[in-house]
């Protein structure tokens, strides 16, 4: 982690209850709720921009050929799903 810095954060205080009952139940502290609340949403709107750019390098006809193509092997017996 890089160097922390301060940031003066306004929160509704149902919405910071909610989050002292949650941490709490986490056994952490608000603080640290926080932080790893803004990290799990920074990570998830980079993963989402990563497959938005992603998708436009893509070949649909190229995957769909991949997709249509003949089988060869069948599953291996430990790649078969029990029952």
């Amino acid at each position: 982690m890089g160097t922390p810095s301060n940031y003066a954060l306004r929160l509704p205080a149902s919405l910071k209850q909610g989050a002292e009952q949650l941490a709490r139940e986490d056994g952490t502290t608000l603080n640290q709720f926080i932080v790893s609340a803004v990290a799990e949403k920074v990570s998830a709107m980079k993963t989402a921009q990563y497959f938005v750019e992603r998708s436009g390098r893509g070949d649909l006809q190229a995957a769909l050929a991949l997709l249509g193509r003949p089988g060869g092997q069948p599953p291996a017996e430990d790649d078969r799903l029990p029952g």
